[in-house]
């Protein structure tokens, strides 16, 4: 970042508020306002000059403490993975893989983590390496929302014990968060909330509990939500959540250092 000229040197870098208009971030005349009344950070300081220059191939802005995207290379992608598709670009077995879902992208997009064959909902497709690094690897701790059909039905006592704790073959664990949704007809929806990677986790603690999972699907996956997205389709993210997953991405990664 360069906060000014120098004598007699050509300026380095671009100004701030050409960036991020072309960032769609707002006008240049709405963003020397949000400089001026310091809303703007530029790898974590706070900006209030109107002459700032940065370099936007590597500094690190945000707005409002939102994280702001400037490089338009970047791809970010949701998909309502179906059941049946195993998570990878390309299966040495020939089972479905998750090509057919990237086909309408010029970039090579690549899933972030991984969701089980029979399991659906929620994956992240993306050509931004470092952002996949950060949310997929397990001491990051993403939170994940999942919808579980399991047979049997769940009693609060159980809800009470996920939340509490179990132990499993490869150690403790507990749900952040656990409730009941419905219980009728001899199975029953539970809602869990976990930040584990640890494989199969919520299959493991359900089955663990006496409850097994018949179906599940993941709904959210940090700041992102499935919404209405019908499953086996695709959608660019938004604005909106492009910045919350960099902001979170950002944010991990520093305090992993």
């Amino acid at each position: 970042m360069s906060d000014g000229m120098n004598q007699g040197a050509a300026p380095e870098g671009i100004r701030l508020q050409k960036v991020l208009s072309g960032a769609g971030v707002a006008s240049r005349r709405v963003i020397e306002q949000y400089i001026v009344e310091g809303r703007i950070r530029v790898n974590g300081r706070t900006i209030t000059e109107l002459g700032t220059r940065i370099d936007p191939e590597n500094d690190l802005i945000d707005v409002d403490g939102t994280a702001v995207q400037l490089d338009v290379s970047k791809r970010y992608v949701m998909l309502n993975k179906p059941t049946g598709v195993v998570s990878t670009m390309k299966d040495e077995s020939g089972r479905p893989d998750l090509r057919r879902f990237t086909e309408d992208w010029d970039e090579r997009l690549y899933n972030v983590g991984r969701l089980d064959a029979e399991t659906s909902g929620l994956l992240i497709l993306t050509n931004d390496g470092d952002l996949a690094h950060v949310l997929a690897h397990p001491s990051f701790g993403v939170t994940k929302v999942y919808i579980a059909k399991v047979e049997g039905l769940v009693t609060a006592q159980t809800i009470s014990t996920l939340i509490k704790g179990i132990e499993l073959e490869d150690g403790p664990i507990k749900a952040d968060k656990a409730r009941l949704l419905d219980a009728s007809r001899g199975s029953s929806l539970v809602e869990l909330t976990l930040h584990s990677g640890r494989n199969r986790i919520v299959r493991r603690m359900m089955a663990a509990v006496g409850h097994p999972v018949e179906e599940l699907v993941r709904r959210q996956f940090g700041p992102l939500h499935l919404g209405t997205l019908p499953v086996g389709k695709t959608r660019e993210l938004t604005k909106i959540e492009r910045g919350a997953l960099l902001t979170l991405s950002r944010r991990d990664s520093q305090e992993n250092e």
